[in-house]
């Protein structure tokens, strides 16, 4: 049932698509107008991210006002960068109306100093000071995703003083759980879920039936711990304080599920050595300029890999197999050393690589590149003896092929955990490093060994 739906929903946003392109190549600006009042805000956010500039602009200009706060939450940073530098200080105070503080800093990171201040400065004082606070915060922080619109009680009253006083405030922030209880200082000392309030006596006191507040996230805690406490203890929302322990607002679950995104997209895009909010549509030039950086890291890689071939110039000169059968070493390699950078790489994101766990993990490692190292040695080893009818040359491949699988293995572990202390991100980092080792190792125990031995 979950696929049908998916199937269904993905063909009908490829329809409104095109529909949307028909509609804008035949000049009928108008019906577009009315097709993007009927969407949902993502369902925009889409249509802008799968067009190119030209067009993004002219539905941008298309929407209306009261849509383009929420649409711009839902667009990739590339894109909502492009989109804001478009628009006047108003414009975007006028679209941030009624947008989650934390989700206005988010916006207004973004934009240069300047604009940002003429944006603050057509918002009203409260909104203000509630953004200012929030952009106080470091980036990647608990602080710099929090939210300061929360609810707060004090223990000394009743479940009924606090049911009159939800009534008389109207309305409640979005994913609301849970009430803070607070003492006179603001310092949190525990809270109350909505499920105990609406299900314990009237006369009952908030202090009786509270929970405890030792869970509560520090304002400094790195955003991804955030995501990682999230999901081990299924919290819909958590509190937030300082270090003098007062409440300073909440994270809610749909920041978090936009952490875990963020994250597994930065990972999957690093490892090509692209940005991860890289606008697909982005102009050609720009897209070159980004990309070269990474082409020249690469090409640095692959000179260093040419200077071990040109050592053995002479090897490769008298025999023909060897030039033939050099590459599946390092090959062989590289997919190996990959799988696990991939695997430690999830492991750190997650918190479960520690320093008492690593020398173990290199151990286990270790053993698995030497088992696979074994067993395809013997497979490539006979391989090549039955192919070429010489056992020497075999047996070479073979142990070069079992010294590269473990070698692999163990630089697979290493490199990501000592890019993390240097503060550098694995998955960008990770598999250059590797690929580079892999080549140097592959290559030099293959042709060093066939020196010594055949020629």
């Amino acid at each position: 049932m979950v696929e049908n739906y998916e199937v269904e929903h993905s063909n009908q946003t490829d329809q409104m698509l095109q529909e949307v392109n028909d509609a804008l190549e035949n000049g009928m600006f108008i019906q577009v107008r009315r097709m993007l009042e009927d969407m949902e805000s993502e369902d925009i956010a889409y249509l802008l991210e799968a067009s190119p500039p030209k067009i993004r602009l002219i539905l941008w200009q298309l929407t209306y006002p009261e849509k383009q706060g929420e649409i711009l939450e839902e667009l990739s940073e590339d894109v909502k960068d492009g989109i804001m530098v478009r628009m006047q200080p108003e414009q975007l105070a006028a679209a941030t109306e009624g947008m989650d503080t934390d989700d206005v800093a988010y916006l207004l990171r973004s934009l240069p100093n300047e604009v940002s201040r003429d944006v603050l400065a057509q918002m009203d004082a409260q909104d203000r000071a509630r953004v200012e606070q929030a952009l106080a915060y470091p980036e990647g922080t608990a602080g710099g995703i929090m939210n300061t619109d929360v609810v707060t009680i004090r223990s000394d009253v009743t479940v009924d003083v606090v049911l009159r006083y939800l009534r008389m405030k109207g309305e409640l922030p979005k994913a609301t759980d849970a009430l803070y209880v607070v003492d006179e200082n603001s310092h949190l000392i525990g809270s109350l879920s909505l499920s105990t309030l609406m299900t314990t006596q009237l006369d009952t006191k908030v202090m009786d039936i509270m929970e405890d507040s030792h869970e509560a996230i520090f304002v400094n805690m790195n955003d991804s711990k955030v995501a990682n406490l999230f999901e081990r203890r299924n919290w819909v929302s958590a509190p937030v304080v300082d270090k003098q322990h007062q409440l300073v607002g909440r994270i809610t679950i749909d920041d978090v599920v936009d952490i875990i995104r963020e994250d597994a997209e930065h990972s999957m895009m690093s490892m090509a050595g692209l940005d991860d909010e890289e606008d697909t549509f982005a102009p050609a030039f720009k897209s070159a300029r980004g990309r070269s950086i990474w082409l020249s890291v690469n090409i640095l890689a692959a000179l260093t890999a040419a200077s071990v071939l040109n050592l053995f110039e002479n090897t490769l000169e008298q025999m023909a197999d060897i030039a033939i059968l050099m590459t599946i070493v390092p090959s062989m390699g590289g997919v190996a050393g990959n799988q696990t950078v991939a695997l430690v790489i999830r492991g750190l994101a997650l918190g479960h690589i520690r320093h008492s766990n690593t020398r173990w993990l290199v151990i286990k490692e270790a053993s698995v590149g030497l088992f696979n190292g074994i067993f395809w040695a013997c497979i490539i080893g006979s391989v090549i003896i039955f192919w070429k009818g010489n056992w020497m040359l075999g047996s070479i491949i073979a142990a070069a092929m079992l010294t590269n699988l473990v070698v692999a293995s163990i630089v697979g572990v290493t490199v990501p955990i000592l890019l993390k202390k240097m503060k550098i991100d694995p998955a960008l980092a990770g598999g250059m490093a590797l690929t580079i080792t892999t080549d140097i190792v592959g290559l030099s125990v293959f042709l060093g060994l066939a020196t010594i031995f055949l020629i």
